[in-house]
């Protein structure tokens, strides 16, 4: 690997390493009630290192929001790879990417062993995904000053619309919007400083994101409506199939026993349909 490529790494490794830190080498098994108790073959499928690698990535409460120590992160995916790691009794390993992409990678890759993340037919190429657990609308956020009221006013063209590279928007926006341009970001963090430099007319994506991004640039606002909804799965890499019916019941257990409305609830998140 060059040397700025592990550069590059730091961060997240410093990060995750942090999280480690806090995390029992073997989690705490009191605080649940009756669940389907995994196999040992099963423990071995979904977590071969002995430890359950739970890929999340910064800036989404539906993944991760970091917090200045000793505050725990929150997000749902972080907190269900947690309460996973718990009930298989293996360490939990939460492993922080600055992107999407690179999550979703890592799971393609079996560098990490689970995410929790928008369950999409494209993304089911690359990974097996559990029933969903989570809807979320999309929608569209603008900047101060703007004077958009209604999302088809979006649909116009030279409107620059801002998505994140690798991310369910990138694919489909354009599906619905025929006239929009789609200006790629590299992070969520660089889709709030072109939306400042007035380099973007609006950012699309889920709205769990849209209103974190919104926090983070005052006056600006989320538009009413949605363009449609991120169903939210858990997915583990191809070829670990024997996982499947575990990691299914792990999530109708989860939301079942209030485990999903709490991590939705702590993670402050808006904009959220729950799946009946």
């Amino acid at each position: 690997m060059k040397t700025n490529s592990i550069r590059s790494l730091l961060p997240a490794i410093m990060f995750t390493a942090g999280l480690m830190a806090g995390c029992p080498s073997v989690p705490d098994t009191s605080a649940s009630g009756a669940a389907m108790q995994p196999s040992a073959e099963v423990r071995q499928v979904l977590a071969p290192s002995g430890k359950l690698r739970v890929a999340v990535y910064v800036g989404s409460p539906t993944s991760i929001i970091p917090a200045a120590a000793p505050a725990e992160p929150r997000g749902v995916g972080y907190e269900l790879g947690r309460e996973l790691a718990r009930r298989l009794g293996v360490p939990f390993e939460p492993v922080v990417f600055p992107k999407n992409a690179e999550s979703l990678e890592s799971v393609k890759l079996g560098k990490t062993d689970i995410t929790f993340t928008n369950a999409t037919a494209e993304r089911g190429k690359d990974m097996d995904f559990s029933q969903p657990f989570l809807d979320v609308e999309r929608g569209f956020l603008v900047p101060p000053k703007s004077r958009v009221m209604h999302q088809e006013e979006l649909d116009q063209p030279g409107i620059r619309i801002g998505a994140s590279i690798g991310s369910t928007t990138e694919a489909t926006l354009n599906q619905q919007f025929k006239n929009m341009r789609i200006v790629l970001t590299p992070t969520l963090k660089a889709g709030v400083d072109m939306l400042t430099a007035g380099q973007l007319d609006a950012f699309a994506t889920n709205k769990a994101i849209l209103y974190e991004m919104s926090d983070a640039l005052p006056g600006s606002r989320v538009l009413e409506g949605q363009w449609g909804y991120e169903r939210f799965g858990a997915g583990i890499p191809k070829g670990r199939q024997q996982a499947q019916p575990y990691v299914r019941r792990f999530i109708e257990e989860v939301k079942a026993d209030g485990t999903v409305a709490r991590a939705v609830e702590r993670a402050g998140i808006r904009g959220t349909v729950r799946p009946q």
